[in-house]
């Protein structure tokens, strides 16, 4: 038996959110919706200009850890933070969500990532990020029972921006699946798919990766095309599983031949995308490694991101178990 339900690997980030107008955006020269990684100094720019803010932890990976956790799933992360105020505000957070965290810290610099979130009125988030002590995850912070252990490994493709994070990744991969264990990874951005494409489906068609989370602007942007339907039918090809997320479409799911649409949970007010896809793969992969049918795993993502959405911040407030349960689906 896995003594891990998941085990997630990301950036570890503490987010800074505020909220802002479309015009704050166009005047500090920000992309609209995207993840824009920035230096040292852009960070402290940005970070004196924006108003009142919560601060959080966050990064891709890290969300989907804490959903896991929430559901009543066995959690674990990798994830490189400093031995500064920031990452212990992060390990704090994640141990308190009931993850196990063990990546030793970094002594001294660079100090802890953080990303700066900036919410328009449409809830819309445009995140500005500085990776700080994420560059130093390696394989050396690979462990290896935690790889071995965990049905699925999951990982952001973020981490594709970071160059030593690549080799922990395969190597967490050799170790899972040398146990008979599953991989996945969300393509994160469309700016991301765009610098990593041929990785990426190199990742999915040598099958490293076995299941792949997606929204329709990074599926089409992996195949370089305007056209949903044409990216479904490549990804279905491409590997075993797909999850790709529509917003207030709700999400597709694609295992060989079976399709399954799943319907967007209703919500009472959009208030923060932050964390949506995030915990969208919490919920499916929750389901998943309970041996589920893909129709459920997708109803399970749909709920989570939908709850995520209604708040600020990117971490599950409510129980998700209890939620699920109320659902049910669990």
């Amino acid at each position: 038996m896995p003594e891990y339900d998941v085990l997630s690997i990301g950036n570890a980030i503490v987010d800074i959110i505020a909220q802002c107008d479309e015009a704050f955006l166009a005047d500090n020269g920000i992309i609209k919706g995207a993840m824009n990684l920035i230096d040292a100094e852009r960070a402290e720019l940005l970070y004196r200009r924006m108003g009142p803010a919560v601060e959080a932890s966050g990064g891709s990976a890290g969300n989907t850890a804490a959903g896991i956790a929430s559901f009543g799933g066995r959690s674990a992360y990798f994830g490189k933070v400093s031995q500064d105020h920031l990452g212990e505000i992060f390990t704090h957070d994640i141990h308190a969500q009931g993850v196990a965290f063990d990546t030793r810290p970094l002594q001294g610099t660079p100090p802890t990532a953080r990303s700066m979130i900036f919410v328009t009125p449409d809830g819309e988030r445009s995140m500005n990020t500085y990776l700080g002590a994420c560059v130093e995850l390696g394989p050396e912070d690979v462990e290896a029972d935690k790889a071995r252990g965990a049905a699925v490994t999951y990982f952001e493709g973020y981490l594709w921006d970071p160059p030593r994070a690549k080799e922990a990744i395969r190597l967490t991969a050799q170790h899972a699946h040398a146990a008979g264990r599953k991989v996945s990874m969300s393509l994160s951005d469309s700016f991301c798919v765009d610098r990593y494409r041929g990785e990426f489906l190199d990742l999915m068609r040598s099958r490293t990766v076995d299941i792949v989370f997606a929204n329709s602007h990074e599926i089409k942007s992996l195949y370089q095309t305007a056209s949903f339907d044409e990216a479904l039918a490549q990804i279905r090809k491409d590997c075993r599983i797909a999850a790709v997320t529509r917003s207030e479409k709700g999400s597709v799911i694609v295992h060989g031949d079976e399709t399954f649409v799943i319907e967007a949970t209703k919500i009472h007010e959009l208030v923060d995308t932050t964390g949506a896809g995030d915990l969208y793969a919490a919920g499916f992969l929750h389901g998943y490694t309970k041996g589920l049918d893909l129709k459920t795993c997708g109803d399970l993502g749909s709920l989570a991101a939908g709850l995520v959405i209604q708040q600020i911040g990117p971490r599950p407030r409510q129980n998700l178990k209890r939620e699920a349960e109320q659902a049910g689906l669990l």
